[in-house]
């Protein structure tokens, strides 16, 4: 739905279908492709164009991205997803928000990245940094 910038996932993760963000930039290359391309039944066939892509390609396609950009650290689609929710939480997005945009069925599962993304913890200031009258006083 290039409209409300959104795309479908089919039988993604969980063999579940959900929607998923569809950048402009995205979407604009997206559309250069399909017109090079013309697919029929699926965006990005497989060897039969009957099929979707495999996973095999999918995790080949990561590590060859990963190797032109110079990361040594293996990369698969599980990572970019793991990536995806962290960046999301550390930008201040809500955790309901995000268990959509993932397609969890249960918020426990989402808040897993909560423990990853403690960077917001330590980048809180505390209210009391704010309180310009706070004195110390010292012991007597």
């Amino acid at each position: 739905d290039s409209a409300r910038n959104v795309l479908w996932v089919r039988s993604g993760k969980g063999r579940k279908d959900r929607q998923a963000l569809l950048p402009p930039k995205l979407r604009e290359l997206l559309r250069c492709y399909w017109r090079t391309r013309r697919p029929t039944d699926w965006l990005f066939p497989g060897a039969d164009p009957s099929q979707p892509i495999s996973v095999k390609t999918i995790f080949r396609a990561c590590r060859q991205a990963a190797r032109s950009a110079g990361i040594a650290k293996s990369v698969h689609p599980h990572l970019l997803r793991h990536a995806f929710a962290t960046h999301l939480l550390e930008a201040g997005v809500n955790l309901r928000t995000i268990q959509i945009l993932l397609g969890h069925a249960n918020l426990e599962t989402t808040a897993r990245y909560l423990q990853v993304a403690d960077v917001n913890v330590r980048a809180t200031t505390s209210p009391l940094e704010s309180l310009e009258s706070l004195r110390l006083i010292p012991p007597k």
